[in-house]
């Protein structure tokens, strides 16, 4: 690390801003590729601000980068999703997940920046014009505008925008549904596992976006199954279901290249989950 700010240093030094963006976005990815291949996670959680502040400073020198954009967008919300409890803190730092990922998205596509402004037929009308170049940007953004709903459960202002999100996550799948190993499968599992049938929820097309995703990361992202068991095994009641897919994820390795972390958090909640079961069905 030391000797990468060095060169780091010397490049700004140099005044060659095409190799400083390229050496802070390269920078920028070593930093997410090392929290996510950590399998301590008290070493991410005491470690990480060091790390958002890090990213903060290489977005003030580029704030017209997008990677870098996404980049913080992406470490910002997974640290705020993962490890605070806090619920003021969460929410302020899913406000700058949000803002950085949005910032990314206009900068992509300035004809569309403000559709988040538009009511939700006029927003979902814009969807077809995203296509498969936007896809990046338009999934972090899908992403962060999740986790900054997830931190104002209780803000029915803020939840009223899931409509929207779940539309940026559809696009999604329709432009290419392995992107991100099916991530956004995942999310769209999530969402529609959030209400029980009878108040409107719709499990069956969780079950197919669930089995999707597994499908499409081979079964190497844990967090899939633990969701899986927690948002719709419990929701049907399904209890063979549940127990069956947190024993996986136990007895699975958790160890995978650039998994590593979310597989180490998986374990750890299907180990709770688990405990719980008896009691729950």
């Amino acid at each position: 690390m030391t000797r990468s700010l060095i060169v780091l240093l010397a490049l700004l030094v140099s005044g060659c801003s095409s190799m400083i963006n390229s050496a802070t976005r390269d920078m920028a990815d070593n930093l997410n590729n090392a929290i996510l291949n950590q399998d301590d996670l008290e070493t991410v959680r005491q470690g990480a601000p060091a790390y958002l502040i890090m990213i903060d400073s290489f977005i003030q020198g580029s704030p017209q980068n997008p990677d870098l954009l996404t980049a913080g967008s992406t470490l910002y919300g997974a640290y705020a999703g993962a490890f605070v409890d806090e619920p003021d803190r969460a929410r302020r730092l899913s406000e700058k997940s949000l803002q950085y990922a949005h910032d990314a998205f206009c900068i992509k596509r300035s004809d569309l920046c403000d559709i988040d402004t538009l009511r939700f037929p006029e927003f979902e009308a814009k969807m077809p014009a995203l296509d498969l170049d936007d896809i990046d940007e338009l999934y972090t953004w899908g992403v962060a505008w999740t986790g900054w709903i997830q931190a104002r459960s209780d803000d029915w202002n803020a939840v009223a925008n899931l409509p929207k999100a779940k539309a940026v996550m559809m696009r999604v799948v329709e432009l290419d549904p392995t992107w991100d190993d099916g991530g956004a499968q995942l999310y769209l599992a999530v969402m529609n596992s959030l209400l029980p049938p009878s108040m409107g929820g719709k499990p069956d097309i969780a079950r197919d976006h669930f089995e999707q995703a597994v499908e499409m990361n081979q079964g190497r992202n844990l967090m899939v199954k633990t969701l899986y068991a927690q948002y719709y095994a419990r929701v049907v009641f399904d209890q063979e279901l549940h127990d069956s897919l947190l024993n996986e994820v136990i007895a699975t390795d958790a160890t995978q290249p650039g998994l590593t972390l979310i597989n180490t958090l998986a374990q750890e909640e299907a180990r709770k989950l688990l405990s719980e079961s008896a009691d729950f069905f």
